[in-house]
């Protein structure tokens, strides 16, 4: 089309058309209501209207026609995107108006009640400017036309959205409208003006000045013109809060627990964290929040993040590091420790250097040595012998594991002192400070450990070591026990005292010799030194029958122990003697010398009849209730305290027999009666004879009881073997009476009868031995045992029969009672088919119950002509238990001797020998089957060597004599004192036989049978 020009012609016409409107209603020209301005825009619809201007019939010129008025309030009141909505009001009665707009022209009859019109043009373009012309049309005739711009609505903006907030902002997005670059925003605080960047796509706006964690409706208008898009709804949160007082407040191994301050009234969290993410639910009212979040790597670090949650909006989130609990050290142990520290170690955990150490004194940080496993460390400065507690921390950051515990204890330190309180012949006190009562204590005597029962209540504590060896020197150390650890040992020595009594003292009238086995320097007696010579004591030039203090002593370290101190009486002097006539036969006088010495008492004997008369410057005592011209024997011996000279002094002697003159005649012719029948049978029978003259004499010559020098011993052993041993017979035979008149009240008592095993080998009751009593138990007193004396003690033995069944408890009571050491057995259980004796030790290594006592064989050891053996007696009652040795000699035959001296001289010699290192005064048991033959036999041959050694010199007859008055029988056969004198004799041509090498260590006897083989 082509544009409109404004030529000359056309100015004209167009004039033309402005008058004609002019004109009144006098036919005047009438004028448009609206004129329409040339515009300079180049819009679209200005285009059109100018077309339809330019189109419009102008041919001739304006002719005056009625006036036909335009509607009035010709407006725009809506649009859309493709629709204006457009309004007037009616002209008069005219209902028919034509509208003009680029997209042609609209008929329009309008109803007569619409007031005003109302028309919608549809089908238009968004966001378009349209240029509406409105005629009123009547009869065919147009007004002169009304015109208005209006414009469609444009389109909403796309894609609006939220695309961000904080908790005071939203920031909102949306996609422009082609050209539109005018927007508004409306929501509840007002309205936003938003003119959009030209060539920035997406629009994009930021609310501020927002209340947090509130829901905001949101409305875009996309504006042209004036007129806004039907608009696009959003609503959008701004953020929540955080929360507050985010925190770790626990955790362990696999667990951490987080807890924070709800916001407000938010109840909506997330926890996020390298395992992912946790939504939480808070409760109502529920303040603080807690959450524990499991399945967690011990020992590690995490990065938690927390946001409060509004809708589908979370805050911007509050971090917290927080760390899970390290393992604990594994095989925490104790691997050292003194008197004041403790090492203690552990397994390093991966990844957990540093390590708390808790102890009593605090705490100790350890930060471990990169590749150093295990961790070691050593506490100081602890109190001795003292448990200590420790507590092991892993620490990873600042967190601390669930820790390990620990129990240690310190060496407990060293006892500063022991003192020796008291010394015995077999026994030491002990003493020292007990520190704490939580400690024990070892106590060793020579390396060997003494089970103590000690008293730890209070601050000292005592102990008596028993069963010692007397004289002994003793190392002992103490050491402080505390939970299984012992402390450094306190080291002293001591020296047990030696038992003086017990010595075997050979006393003459003027000399003390003793073998002294035990530990001593000094010898004194009465403060005259001598220096032993080994463990031999000897002290001469002494006055007869005085009493005399020995003293021992033994120095070591500048310390000095006194060992014994004994007071022994030297034998008093020999006395001579007589008797003379007195009272007509019918009493002795007996008169003897005063000896140079001192002395107490003279005992008397006439005849078995003892009378002691004490020393009160008298030298004589009558003895009535004799008969005259008779004979008798008399001894005499001096007595100081309980010794008494040597040996007796015996002679005959011969009562008055003035008073018996006028019945000599009688005697007389008797008298060679006698001698014609003693010659008559004398011729036929000399033997018979000797033997009847022997026995049916009672007298006894002072030779028979003297004592026999080695020297003379050959000569005197010949002449009693002469004439078929002539001799022997008659000194046997004068011994039968010996102690015969003496009372066995208890041996015949009804209640001891059966303990007897020979109705004829029954004990003499002034030296029987007496068991403890107890009517409670029905005990009784008796055994058939008794005392025998030794070389030097009047107690050294008990002689007793071998144990019958029902006696053999008692035989054990007095084996405990007596503190016996030694037995000798001179019989075999069972000889010929006959039981001789009842074993009375178990059969076997099993123990065996005695009443009290239970006895276990020890060891044994066996050779061809003896047994040694070791038994174990201990009391149930008190659990004190003693050694005793056995000494059983099996190559002797009932009533008859070995077959040679040897091999018993040898037996002895062992016997001896335990007797002597025992050192105690405690009485050797010796049984054979009977208790008489046998073992008055052994018991002899044991004192008669000691003669021999010890006096060069020995009294077998005597001595026999001495035990016959203590138990009746012994040496029961002829034969057997035959036996003794040829013991003296084999031990006189073979001396080395009483003393040989294998003596010198008596423990070997029990260990080593070999020995015996070899000392045979």
């Amino acid at each position: 089309m082509k544009p409109l020009s404004f030529t000359s012609d056309r100015w004209l016409l167009l004039l033309g058309v402005v008058c004609s409107l002019l004109v009144g209603p006098s036919g005047s020209v009438s004028s448009t209501s609206s004129p329409v301005s040339p515009s300079t825009e180049t819009n679209p619809t200005e285009r059109e209207t100018s077309r339809t201007l330019e189109t419009s019939p102008m041919t001739s010129p304006p002719t005056t026609k009625p006036y036909l008025a335009n509607a009035e309030g010709f407006e725009s009141v809506g649009q859309n995107e493709t629709s204006i909505t457009l309004q007037w009001e009616k002209v008069g009665n005219i209902l028919t108006y034509v509208l003009v707009s680029s997209d042609g022209d609209i008929n329009i009859t309008a109803a007569m009640e619409d007031k005003p019109v109302t028309h919608v043009t549809s089908g238009l373009t968004n966001g378009t400017k349209y240029n509406f012309t409105l005629f009123t049309v009547s009869e065919n005739d147009r007004s002169s036309g009304v015109s208005i711009l209006a414009v469609t609505a444009p389109p909403n903006a796309p894609e609006f959205k939220s695309v961000g907030q904080n908790e005071t902002s939203v920031t909102l997005q949306w996609n422009k409208v082609n050209r539109f670059l005018n927007y508004t925003l409306v929501f509840i605080n007002g309205e936003i003006d938003i003119l959009a960047s030209e060539g920035v796509q997406p629009v994009t706006h930021t609310i501020s000045g927002l209340s947090n964690g509130t829901k905001y409706d949101f409305r875009l208008f996309t504006v042209f013109e004036t007129v806004r898009s039907s608009g696009v709804n959003l609503t959008a949160v701004t953020a929540p809060c955080n929360a507050a007082e985010f925190k770790s407040v626990g955790q362990n191994e696999t667990s951490v627990t987080l807890q924070w301050n709800k916001v407000n009234r938010y109840l909506n969290y997330t926890l996020v964290y390298s395992n992912g993410e946790i939504n939480i639910n808070a409760s109502e009212g529920n303040q603080p929040v807690t959450q524990t979040i499991s399945g967690l790597s011990n020992g590690t670090k995490y990065d938690f993040r927390l946001f409060t949650v509004f809708e589908t909006v979370r805050s911007s989130g509050v971090s917290l590091t927080a760390v899970t609990v390290p393992l604990n050290a594994r095989q925490f142990q104790s691997v050292g420790q003194n008197e004041t520290s403790v090492t203690l170690q552990w397994n390093k955990v991966n990844g957990s250097p540093n390590y708390t150490l808790v102890t009593s004194k605090g705490e100790i940080n350890i930060p471990a040595s990169e590749g150093v496993q295990p961790v070691t460390h050593t506490i100081t400065g602890l109190r001795s012998g003292a448990k200590h507690y420790f507590s092991l921390f892993t620490v990873f950051e600042t967190v601390k594991s669930s820790g390990v515990n620990l129990t240690a204890v310190t060496v407990p330190p060293a006892v500063s002192l022991v003192n020796v309180t008291e010394r015995s012949v077999t026994s030491v006190a002990l003493k020292w400070q007990n520190v704490d009562k939580d400690w024990t204590y070892s106590l060793q005597i020579n390396g060997v450990d003494v089970k103590a029962d000690l008293d730890l209540s209070s601050n000292v504590v005592s102990y008596s070591v028993t069963s010692l060896q007397p004289g002994t020197e003793y190392l002992f150390s103490v050491i402080t026990l505390f939970s299984g650890l012992n402390s450094t040992a306190y080291e002293g020595f001591t020296v047990t005292a030696i038992d003086c009594a017990s010595v075997a003292w050979h006393v003459t009238n003027s000399s003390i010799q003793g073998m002294v086995q035990g530990l001593f320097s000094n010898a004194t007696v009465n403060e005259t030194h001598v220096s032993p010579a080994g463990g031999n004591v000897s002290f001469t030039g002494l006055y007869p029958g005085a009493t005399y203090e020995v003293s021992l002593v033994y120095e070591r370290k500048d310390t000095l122990f006194e060992q014994c101190r004994h007071n022994l009486t030297v034998l008093p002097p020999s006395l001579s003697g007589r008797c003379e006539y007195s009272d007509g036969g019918y009493s002795i006088l007996i008169v003897w010398d005063k000896p140079a010495g001192v002395w107490t008492e003279v005992e008397v004997n006439v005849s078995g009849q003892n009378k002691k008369v004490p020393q009160n410057g008298e030298q004589q005592t009558k003895i009535p209730g004799f008969s005259p011209a008779r004979e008798y024997v008399v001894s005499l011996d001096s007595l100081s305290g309980n010794q008494r000279s040597y040996e007796p002094f015996v002679f005959l002697c011969y009562t008055d027999p003035r008073g018996v003159i006028t019945g000599s005649l009688l005697g007389l012719l008797l008298l060679i009666a006698l001698v014609c029948m003693v010659l008559l049978i004398l011729f036929k029978r000399p033997d018979l004879i000797r033997k009847r003259q022997f026995r049916s004499g009672s007298k006894l010559s002072r030779k028979n009881y003297r004592t026999i020098s080695l020297a003379e011993f050959p000569g005197h052993f010949y002449h009693l073997s002469v004439d078929d041993n002539k001799g022997f017979s008659e000194e046997y035979e004068q011994l039968q009476p010996v102690g015969t008149e003496q009372s066995q009240k208890a041996a015949v008592g009804p209640e001891n009868r059966k303990k007897n095993r020979f109705n004829n080998v029954l004990s003499y009751n002034w030296s029987r031995v007496k068991l403890t009593a107890s009517k409670s138990n029905g005990t009784s007193d008796y055994i058939n045992a008794n005392y025998i004396p030794g070389f030097n003690r009047k107690t050294e033995y008990i002689a007793t029969q071998g144990p019958l069944a029902s006696t053999v408890t008692d035989f054990w009571r007095m084996i405990w009672e007596q503190k016996v050491k030694g037995i000798v057995m001179v019989t075999n259980c069972v000889e010929l088919g006959r039981n001789k004796c009842e074993q009375y030790w178990p059969a076997d290594r099993k123990p065996h119950l005695h009443g009290e006592l239970l006895i276990t064989v020890r060891s044994e050891a066996r050779d061809s002509n003896w047994t040694l053996r070791e038994f174990s007696v201990k009391n149930r009652n008190t659990s004190e238990e003693r050694t005793v040795r056995h000494f059983h000699f099996t190559a002797w035959p009932d009533h008859g001797v070995p077959q040679g001296t040897r091999d018993l001289i040898q037996f002895r010699g062992l016997v001896r020998r335990h007797i002597e290192s025992e050192g105690t005064r405690t009485p050797t048991v010796v049984h054979c089957s009977a208790g008489v033959g046998r073992t008055g036999t052994i018991i002899a041959l044991d004192v008669l060597l000691q003669q021999f050694d010890q006096n060069k010199a020995v009294n077998i007859n005597g001595f026999v004599h001495k035990m016959r008055l203590s138990r009746p029988h012994m040496v029961q056969t002829e034969s057997q004192y035959v036996f003794l004198h040829q013991c003296i004799m084999d031990s006189l041509q073979q001396p080395e036989m009483t003393e040989e090498p294998i003596y010198e260590n008596s423990e070997m006897i029990y260990v080593n049978a070999t020995a015996l083989k070899e000392f045979r």
